[in-house]
């Protein structure tokens, strides 16, 4: 008895000990996001003590370092969110539907070759993606619409959305993938009994019931598209373009931080100060994305589940 007594002991302070690192784990993380947006927030407020935060959100024209500077970040969000748009057109479908084929439809040698060759695409540097977007997709471009009596800039929005969501199409790929397969077996086999094919089955069971998860990997792959900055800088510009055309040069975000942070200007001046200011919108614009994700989740696993009783 009292062998079992100190054992039961001995395992309660192990899963005390456990439960603490798990506590603090999660605390730290929490914590520091709230550093980071802190830090980023007192910095904004100091900017906008000196710029309107009115014009900052709705102006048109962003011109700093010079006499009159202006800085109104419509521009550069417009071409963060085109540019991020062509990505998401580019890589969720291709990425989605690998991984119906990976998962549903490939041989085991097929899958054991192409899922790791498909997912090589996520180890190469970014920098190589850039080179590859302005040597060879960005003219390509230039061709192509010149041959139909368009204009295309070698610097233009459509080569670097297009490479962007080649770059992220593993992520969506690889993800999709596990959480399609992760979908019970006997679904499909109760499904296909009652008469559906391969095709309805994969259409009407198994996507629905993986859907939170692609929406998830879909999220990621909008996370490291609004967050690059290489291929950006390489194949579509750093000028604040305010234009509707991907077909012309344009900036992102991220582009426009690294060059506000690595100028020769001193620390508290108003362009250096903008980067913190565009840090906070991004940020909340980041904030506003997961929320409507984890909702639109919400909704697909109620539907799910009312669909099941």
């Amino acid at each position: 008895m009292e062998t079992f007594s100190s054992t039961l002991q001995s395992n309660r302070r192990k899963e005390f000990m456990v439960k603490s690192v798990l506590i603090a784990a999660t605390a730290f993380t929490i914590f520091t996001t709230f550093g980071i947006l802190f830090s980023i927030l007192f910095e904004a407020i100091e900017f906008f003590k000196m710029e309107s935060f009115w014009y900052f959100i709705t102006g048109t024209e962003w011109s700093p370092g010079v006499e009159g500077a202006k800085y109104g970040a419509v521009p550069i969000f417009t071409g963060t969110f085109m540019i991020t748009a062509i990505a998401l057109l580019v890589a969720v479908p291709i990425g989605v539907y690998s991984a119906i084929y990976l998962a549903e439809y490939a041989s085991n040698t097929t899958r054991s070759v192409a899922k790791p060759l498909l997912e090589t695409l996520a180890g190469i540097p970014t920098v190589v993606y850039g080179f590859f977007a302005a040597i060879t997709v960005a003219p390509f471009f230039v061709e192509l619409f010149a041959y139909f009596g368009m204009d295309a800039s070698f610097n233009n929005a459509l080569a670097c959305g297009v490479v962007m969501g080649i770059m992220i199409i593993p992520i969506i790929a690889s993800l999709s993938d596990d959480v399609i397969t992760s979908v019970p077996d006997s679904m499909r086999k109760g499904s296909l009994a009652l008469g559906m094919t391969k095709s309805e089955t994969i259409k009407f069971i198994v996507v629905p019931a993986a859907m939170p998860g692609i929406i998830s990997a879909v999220l990621l792959g909008i996370s490291r598209a609004i967050g690059e900055t290489m291929i950006v800088v390489m194949a579509a510009g750093v000028r604040a373009n305010l234009s509707w055309n991907p077909l012309e040069d344009m900036t992102t975000v991220t582009v426009r931080i690294v060059d506000a942070l690595t100028g020769d200007h001193a620390f508290g001046t108003p362009e250096t100060l903008s980067a913190f200011a565009l840090g906070l919108v991004l940020f909340v614009v980041t904030l506003i994305l997961n929320v409507v994700s984890v909702y639109t989740i919400k909704i697909f696993k109620e539907k799910y589940k009312s669909s099941n009783l």
